[in-house]
């Protein structure tokens, strides 16, 4: 089968993966709620894993690091203030590393996120990973690149879950999560494979 051009390559827009030793990292959602529960994925263990590896390796670089948390309210799978909307321990915050709250797939919209990068003098590169790949992984590399970032994925530091497509025929997980990575690499970001495809 012949594959189309991407929009990235028409209208030539850079190809080649940032260093992340000159971005900012972002870890979008890495809350309990994906680990147990209704809202549990099938990959959330292996993504934390490769999360948690390119977490050592930014902070090894001295790399901006934000972290961004939905709260969904109190008693919700995305409640905060309780153990289950807590971020994983594998990749929790440090002193001094700051943490968004939002509520929107788009981790720009009506946050302080614009705010904080701005703060830490961030960009153009930003280096996303998170959950759910085709939710706010998707809405914020897409939000980064309207507000002129330059977002770039890490896939297998990302993870979503099966769902039902319009006409009930059930969606892998895994095929969920390429075609999101596939529509942010058309147009609105790179993707690194693996932590180790990033430049030091």
């Amino acid at each position: 089968m012949t594959v189309s051009t991407t929009l990235r390559d028409v209208i030539g827009l850079e190809g080649a993966l940032p260093a992340l030793s000159t971005g900012t990292l972002i870890m979008i959602d890495f809350q309990n709620t994906y680990r147990t529960g209704v809202m549990a994925l099938p990959d959330a263990g292996r993504a934390l894993d490769a999360a948690a590896r390119l977490l050592e390796r930014a902070r090894a670089a001295g790399t901006p690091v934000v972290h961004v948390v939905n709260d969904g309210g109190e008693g919700t799978p995305y409640d905060i203030r309780a153990e289950i909307g807590q971020i994983a321990t594998p990749v929790a915050p440090s002193d001094g590393e700051p943490v968004v709250v939002k509520r929107f797939p788009n981790s720009f919209h009506e946050t302080d996120l614009l705010e904080t990068l701005r703060r830490l003098d961030a960009g153009p590169d930003l280096v996303l990973a998170g959950f759910m790949t085709h939710m706010c992984v998707q809405f914020t590399a897409q939000g980064a690149f309207n507000l002129g970032y330059r977002p770039t994925v890490v896939a297998e530091a990302c993870a979503t879950r099966p769902l039902a497509g319009p006409d009930g025929t059930p969606i892998p997980a895994d095929v969920l999560h390429a075609a999101a990575l596939t529509t942010i690499g058309d147009l609105f970001g790179r993707i690194a494979s693996r932590v180790a495809d990033l430049p030091a």
